[in-house]
């Protein structure tokens, strides 16, 4: 296991160095206009344009460059070229409200996912199979953006039924928050119930026919214990690993639409505000450090994955 867990860490580094120099190029090569004009404004004077160059470093090589950036996003003094906020503090500032509608998100769609598909598989072939498969469909189809924007012009908007949109802290008020974010918890949570109600379905369904299975059966084991302690515990392992990349996936930028739709002042909506004004600091920022994140979670998830399944820590 030590050596496994080496070896996993040693890749990861491996890894977000290779991310943060090819973040690096990209953002470099994107077309978009001088950012030391940018900075210096329309009316700025040629000496002015220059002495900003100078002052962002943006005259050096871009080797020197790229060491300069990591120094600053390492240390924390990153800068927006428009605002001149640290980009740091807007994306501590709107961590809470990130992770707040990721963890609730993945939350239900792990609890329902697997409950769907569980019972998806116990009752394979029948009209609620059926059912269940049709909706799950439906689910995984609609866009978060459109399903966002409809939910809350109906519920929000025109009827009142739940809070218009944008986040209030756990802190301040715990049932603020929990209304707050109910609505944009189900529409994020949506489509990821149903694509893991569908693999989880296929698992089951795999394992009720194995030859454990039809042991412990013969044996006069309870069916709920069979169900548990058997197939359960086996068709599970993928959906652990599923929901570790899709959490960390979503956690780093995948909630960018749903934060923009319910205006709740997040790091996706940071970051889709400053992709508006090709604020290049602020892009970067947050995709080096949501790569990091879905990384070092990954690393994580794989070690709960062969902590469950010793199978995965030969090789």
């Amino acid at each position: 296991m030590l050596l496994y867990l080496v070896r996993r860490l040693a890749g990861a580094v491996v890894v977000l160095v290779a991310l943060s120099v090819v973040v690096f190029v990209i953002f470099v090569v994107v077309p978009g206009g001088d950012p030391a004009q940018r900075i210096a404004g329309k009316n700025a004077t040629a000496q002015g344009i220059a002495n900003v160059r100078h002052t962002w470093g943006f005259d050096r090589p871009l080797p020197v460059q790229y060491a300069r950036l990591m120094q600053r996003m390492l240390s924390g003094t990153l800068v927006s070229y428009t605002s001149q906020q640290n980009v740091v503090q807007q994306i501590v500032a709107g961590a809470p409200a990130t992770f707040s509608l990721t963890i609730g998100a993945g939350v239900i769609w792990l609890m329902l996912g697997v409950a769907v598909g569980t019972f998806a598989a116990l009752t394979a072939g029948r009209a609620v199979d059926v059912f269940i498969t049709v909706i799950a469909l439906i689910g995984i189809s609609l866009p978060v953006f459109w399903l966002g924007v409809v939910v809350r012009y109906y519920l929000a908007e025109r009827h009142g039924i739940v809070p218009d949109g944008e986040y209030v802290g756990l802190l301040v008020s715990p049932w603020r928050w929990f209304t707050h974010l109910l609505v944009p918890w189900l529409v994020l949570a949506v489509g990821y119930i149903g694509f893991y109600g569908r693999v989880l379905r296929g698992n089951v369904l795999d394992s009720l026919n194995e030859d454990y299975v039809r042991t412990a059966k013969a044996k006069g084991l309870p069916s709920r214990r069979v169900l548990v302690r058997h197939v359960l515990r086996n068709s599970v392992l993928p959906v652990v690993t599923l929901f570790g990349l899709d959490f960390a996936a979503v956690l780093g930028g995948g909630a960018i639409l749903t934060e923009t739709v319910f205006d709740l002042h997040g790091v996706g909506q940071y970051a889709a505000q400053s992709i508006n004004n090709f604020d290049l600091p602020p892009i970067m920022g947050v995709t080096l450090y949501g790569a990091a994140f879905i990384v070092v979670f990954s690393v994580a998830i794989d070690f709960v994955h062969a902590y469950l399944d010793p199978r995965v820590r030969v090789g």
